[in-house]
């Protein structure tokens, strides 16, 4: 089992000794409903049997020692509880020590240091969201380990705040919520507003989910995302003025943008117009879900890809290329999955296809891009928890 081996490692580098505990917390793909969720509405989310693995210790001093299976050149990176601010120095850490001052800036204090060693088998940069799970692994850990009082709901909440304020992305709240709350064979549609949710199976005999990592590896901090984000605050902002109701994109319909265009830009509209669309396809695709018409729910993903690309413009000609060949070979539905600028397609195949469709898509990237997409198959599983 991967956590043994993990465990292994631990004790190799930091002893056996004293209360040792071995965490778990997941990826996460979104079915649909991409950029919705800083805007105020619905996601699609599942967890994933992948994540990141951790195996912590408390100290009775103020040390942390931190080490990562996945990066380790870098070997055991030492820093202190006092004193946490982000450095560019810090490298990955800057994730766990985020949590650790979030969790402070909580009233939950972080007095001792820990022993923290980390082994994520997400593929690196691949859209499934390894900040997320290495932060919800890390809130997980400091509840049980230093005794905080903190539901699952605040322990989404904290990884979300210390993305924020700590790593400066203005994630929404889905990634880490899928990670603490995820069940197995199961989506989940999550209000992002409310923060209710509702579980919808997810079994379906004749298809098979699907992730083509392109390997174009993005970087949310530097990229575009916050843009996107002022964009459609901008908008929002313009619709509250006319529209008193309104609080977010999640609010407005195609008729309020259009009365508003006028004083935003083209570019900024152009973003929102997309996000409306994207709520409109989330309670569509519940639908259909519903109603067992999973070509329904193909042909929506096809729409947001094309919204994502053309209106929100985050894709890039690796994704297109995905997207299209998914289209040539009949796939049901294909569409960018997380935040976009590289990352993952994922695609809804249908059993018959899935041979000639992933035999396909590798060779004609490799032609087109000179490697080959990595090829994930979704299995949904359980949200975060302890495994020893």
């Amino acid at each position: 089992m991967v956590w043994e081996n993990v465990l292994a490692k631990f004790k190799e580098l930091f002893g056996d000794e004293g209360e040792i505990g071995v965490y778990f917390a997941p990826g996460r793909v979104n079915m649909i409903g991409e950029h919705t969720d800083y805007n105020g509405g619905h996601v699609f989310p599942c967890a994933l049997t992948i994540g990141t693995y951790g195996v912590a210790r408390r100290r009775e001093d103020k040390k942390l020692r931190f080490y990562s299976m996945n990066f380790e050149q870098l070997g055991v990176i030492e820093s202190s509880v006092v004193g946490l601010k982000p450095e560019k120095e810090a490298d990955w850490t800057n994730y766990p020590k985020g949590v650790m001052w979030a969790f402070g800036e909580k009233g939950m204090e972080v007095t001792n240091g820990m022993d923290l060693l980390l082994f994520g088998n997400i593929p690196n940069g691949s859209g499934l969201s390894s900040s997320a799970s290495v932060e919800v692994l890390t809130g997980y850990i400091l509840r049980d380990q230093y005794g905080f009082e903190v539901s699952n709901q605040e322990l989404a909440l904290i990884g979300q705040f210390s993305e924020n304020k700590f790593n400066g992305v203005n994630c929404g709240i889905m990634d880490q919520f899928a990670s603490v709350f995820g069940k197995a064979e199961n989506l989940m549609r999550l209000d992002c507003r409310s923060l209710q949710y509702k579980y919808f199976p997810w079994h379906p005999k004749d298809y098979r989910l699907v992730l083509l990592n392109s390997q174009v590896k993005h970087e949310l901090a530097n990229s575009a995302y916050n843009q996107r984000r002022k964009s459609c605050e901008n908008v929002a902002e313009a619709l509250k003025r006319r529209f008193p109701g309104v609080k977010s994109l999640r609010d407005a319909n195609y008729d309020m943008l259009d009365d508003v265009k006028n004083e935003v830009s083209e570019e900024d509209a152009l973003r929102a117009k997309y996000v409306i669309g994207e709520k409109y396809r989330v309670m569509e695709v519940c639908v259909a879900l519903e109603e067992d018409d999973y070509e329904e729910v193909g042909r929506k993903m096809f729409e947001t890809h094309h919204g994502l690309s053309k209106e929100y413009e985050v894709s890039c000609p690796e994704l297109d290329f995905l997207n299209d060949v998914a289209k040539s070979c009949g796939v049901t539905g294909s569409r960018i999955m997380g935040g976009g600028f590289g990352g993952c397609t994922i695609n809804l195949v249908s059993n018959e296809l899935y041979d000639n469709f992933v035999g396909t898509a590798k060779q004609a990237y490799k032609e087109k891009f000179g490697i080959e997409p990595i090829c994930i198959d979704v299995v949904i599983g359980d949200g975060s928890r302890r495994l020893c």
